[in-house]
């Protein structure tokens, strides 16, 4: 998305692979270095992240509603027109679609059972309730862009393969306004780099804390002054480094890997599940 950000301003400019792998591991680091050393304000920043999630949506909505200057469609287009021809799958492109969707209402909130009080109840709410959030805050960014959307054969071709900044683009209007737009964007990008390394950290400590990993003690060592395992923090940031080098070989299979994020988690979620359901949850009397 950085690299489709530029192409507003360069649109001839195109990162090649090493470049796309620098600007990764920044964004790694970035989040690496907020997560160890901001970890007491992340209570906070999570406010800060909806807050601005909430305003941003609004914005964006205003922003394209009033501007449409690639063009408006009808509510018979917004609501009903479904065009298979660009996917080459055919009427199960339709289920692909599904994917971004599942990947939003993903329990990342179940990372968070061991560190909120009575996690019996608000993890399941929070979980149920993202549902219907998100839902509606998704229509509310979603249909302002169909109804301003330009020709869609010009987003298949989107610098980067990425639609967002050129949709932003070409609906405001102006470079100017389609990089602010993607800028403030950008931000909510940021949050949820923070939100999925944190999550990411707390899963990969209690997994080691339940021995499930080698060298698990060395895992589980809590930094007291910092207040978090710097060297989860660390591997998990080590193993997405090293998963970026996988752009370099292919692009392809690089977006594949990247694409099953949701197969994979719902499997991560169903193997302990399952586990437990074949053990009759005997094993779960003896957890920590």
């Amino acid at each position: 998305m950085v690299s489709a950000t530029i192409s507003i301003y360069h649109p001839n400019w195109s990162a090649n692979s090493w470049q796309l792998l620098l600007i990764f591991y920044g964004a790694c680091l970035g989040s690496f270095l907020i997560c160890t050393f901001a970890n007491r304000y992340l209570p906070q920043v999570d406010i800060a992240c909806a807050t601005w999630t909430a305003v941003i949506i609004v914005v964006i909505l205003i922003a394209v509603s009033v501007q449409a200057a690639a063009s408006r469609h009808d509510a018979s287009y917004v609501l009903a027109h479904y065009d298979k021809s660009f996917a080459g799958w055919g009427t199960f492109s339709f289920f692909i679609g599904l994917l971004p969707a599942a990947y939003t209402f993903s329990a990342i909130a179940m990372s968070m059972v061991e560190e909120c009080a009575h996690s019996a109840i608000k993890v399941p709410r929070a979980i149920a309730l993202s549902v219907p959030v998100n839902g509606t805050a998704g229509l509310f960014f979603i249909i302002p862009l169909c109804v301003t959307l330009p020709a869609q054969a010009d987003i298949i071709n989107a610098p980067s393969g990425q639609a967002l900044p050129y949709i932003l683009h070409w609906v405001m209007g102006s470079a100017g306004d389609g990089l602010g737009l993607m800028f403030l964007v950008r931000v909510i990008t940021l949050f949820c780099s923070i939100s999925i390394t944190v999550a990411a950290l707390r899963s990969t400590w209690a997994v080691a804390r339940d021995g499930a990993l080698p060298l698990a003690r060395f895992w589980t060592r809590v930094h007291l002054r910092l207040g978090l395992s710097v060297w989860s923090l660390a591997l998990l940031t080590l193993i997405q480094m090293l998963l970026g080098l996988i752009n370099l070989g292919s692009s392809s299979a690089f977006t594949a890997f990247v694409s099953v994020g949701v197969i994979a988690l719902a499997a991560a979620y169903a193997i302990p599940i399952s586990l437990s359901l074949w053990h009759c949850r005997a094993e779960v009397a003896r957890a920590p």
